[in-house]
């Protein structure tokens, strides 16, 4: 195996699915957000706050580009990461989950109160918008897709390995 990305919006359980498929296959886990957290020095709120979306997206661009670098891992990327259309052209390349949460799961998941960047305010509004926004995105890279709702984390994460199994990357 050379990679397994994980995609979906916030609430999916991406770093929490990537963790343990990672641990799994006995690979490095990657988070993009976390990344770039190392990297800067703050976190991904903060970046949003005194540097602005673009900056931050510019960011995660070069995020992603440099952990699909690394050799076996499992690379989970932010929720924004698909916007970039360069970030979508290197997913081409690669086996790449989504992990598809409806909008009451979502919101139930972050909670109301979050520190998610761009979840301030209006969560289950600004939710939504994102779904429809991201959702076209998500399906041109999937490689396959694992719903999300409603189901416990292990076998979310069971439908993750047995995928990447039969695929003979594991």
């Amino acid at each position: 195996m050379s990679h397994l990305v994980v995609v979906g919006a916030p609430g999916a359980g991406k770093s929490s699915v990537g963790q343990r498929v990672a641990t799994r296959l006995g690979v490095e886990f990657l988070d993009t957000d976390r990344l770039i957290e190392d990297e800067i020095g703050k976190s991904v709120g903060d970046i949003f706050v005194s540097d602005g979306e673009a900056a931050f997206r510019a960011r995660e661009a070069g995020a992603v580009a440099r952990a699909l670098e690394v050799d076996d891992a499992v690379v989970s990327l932010g929720g924004g990461s698909v916007l970039d259309p360069r970030t979508r052209v290197l997913l081409r390349e690669q086996p790449v989950v989504w992990l598809r949460v409806g909008i009451a799961e979502a919101t139930k998941r972050v909670g109301l109160g979050t520190a998610r960047p761009l979840l301030l305010g209006n969560v289950r509004g600004t939710l939504m918008r994102l779904l429809d926004e991201r959702t076209p995105l998500y399906e041109e890279v999937a490689t396959w897709t694992v719903d999300t709702d409603g189901r416990p984390l292990d076998a979310i994460v069971n439908d993750v390995w047995e995928l990447v199994r039969e695929d003979g990357n594991a």
